[in-house]
């Protein structure tokens, strides 16, 4: 592991394009996980990522991560809970001062784990449900049990003094449950939960055609999800509902993580250091933490500049008066469209590509209803289900 080099007086604002600091670093623990949701953000071949950072190598990144300003730090994967030093992890990030945020599927989890985790100085825990009815839940997650789990864990996350934070991946097959799912997040006593479609990337992209749901389903959930905002603040329940709408169905492009290696970095399960936690997809090489320094690799590296800036950008981008607004959009989703990750994002509607987008939304109209088979992490077999 390279030794942290110490920041250098010369870099608040590096280089011509004023590079700052990274402020939230997301730590990819492992591509390993119990389940086999299809719309995993994972690379399509995790598999051949087996040489996971050490325990110490983790310590090392997360001291120069800190060291260079960042403040917030996620644990994710994957599965975070396979790894059996999580909790050295958490306890060591908690005296660097960062704060910490657990993203996981509960599974692996149990009270006495929340506990010393707790004791570690975790800070924050979110859980993911893939659906309100459990035979959907088990078919998208390839596992029977795991939807009880949640459930249970959900409810343990809260009595151990955590707020209940839910994400839900919406897509075809259950977003037409909305009301369902709202009610259950509420009957389990969230405080916060992310109604969050399905974003057309690794496993979901594989998977787009079961998928993407029609925007007559999307109108549907986002009425269904105002109606309950109304109810809730009738009753006077604090219970937070955020609706993210697939990037499909926007005139415009994301900022993507605010900007190409902003204020966000990855570091993936073999040390690799991503500027998002999709980016492995990309025609690139990225650098590694076992290699060199994370501040060289952050400021200096060819890849992290790649996207920096605007001079890259062509056009209509270039000429766009949005253009330090949503940097052209997101580089993983114009390569995945269109072969070509410096072309603007497709979801914009002044993208010469952007009848692509269009093609995609039109299928979904005209088959969202069908059977469609999906293809799970994990396994090379396929399983179908539909909602009819």
């Amino acid at each position: 592991m390279t030794d942290l080099a110490q920041p250098s007086a010369a870099r608040p604002d590096v280089g011509d394009m004023g590079t700052g600091a990274p402020l939230w670093m997301l730590a990819e623990l492992t591509y390993r996980c119990p389940l086999q949701c299809s719309y995993c953000s994972n690379p399509l071949d995790f598999a051949a990522y087996r040489d996971e950072l050490t325990t110490e190598e983790w310590i090392e990144t997360m001291r120069q991560a800190r060291a260079m300003g960042a403040v917030q730090l996620g644990f994710s994967g994957g599965e975070p809970l396979v790894r059996r030093d999580l909790e050295t992890l958490v306890q060591e990030a908690r005296q660097m001062g960062f704060y910490t945020n657990l993203i996981t599927s509960a599974q692996g989890l149990d009270e006495t784990r929340i506990e010393a985790l707790r004791d570690a100085g975790l800070d924050h825990i979110q859980i993911s449900l893939q659906a309100g009815d459990p035979e959907i839940a088990a078919a998208v997650a390839g596992s029977p049990k795991a939807h009880a789990r949640k459930l249970a864990m959900a409810r343990a996350v809260k009595a151990a003094g955590y707020p209940m934070v839910l994400n839900v991946v919406l897509h075809r097959h259950n977003i037409d449950d909305l009301d369902a799912i709202i009610a259950l997040c509420d009957d389990l006593g969230a405080d916060a939960v992310e109604l969050a479609n399905c974003q057309i990337y690794g496993w979901a992209h594989l998977n787009r055609e079961g998928l993407l749901p029609s925007r007559e389903q999307l109108e549907i959930a986002e009425a269904t999800t105002a109606r309950w905002r109304e109810r809730l603040a009738e009753k006077g329940r604090d219970m937070r509902l955020l609706f993210v709408v697939p990037d499909y169905y926007a005139e415009r492009p994301k900022a993507c993580m605010g900007g190409w290696g902003s204020i966000f970095l990855t570091v993936a399960p073999d040390g690799a250091v991503l500027p998002c936690h999709s980016a492995r997809m990309l025609p690139m090489d990225f650098p590694n933490v076992r290699d060199q320094p994370l501040e060289s690799i952050w400021y200096d590296s060819p890849e992290f500049n790649r996207f920096r800036g605007d001079a890259w950008m062509p056009s209509p981008c270039r000429e766009c008066d949005e253009r330090h607004t949503d940097f052209g959009g997101c580089r993983c989703q114009a390569y995945l469209l269109t072969g070509d990750p410096t072309a603007t994002d497709p979801v914009c509607e002044l993208s010469p590509d952007h009848h692509l987008i269009e093609a995609v939304r039109d299928q979904a109209a005209a088959d969202h209803r069908q059977a469609v088979a999906l293809t799970p992490r994990n396994v090379h077999e396929s399983r179908v289900f539909c909602r009819e």
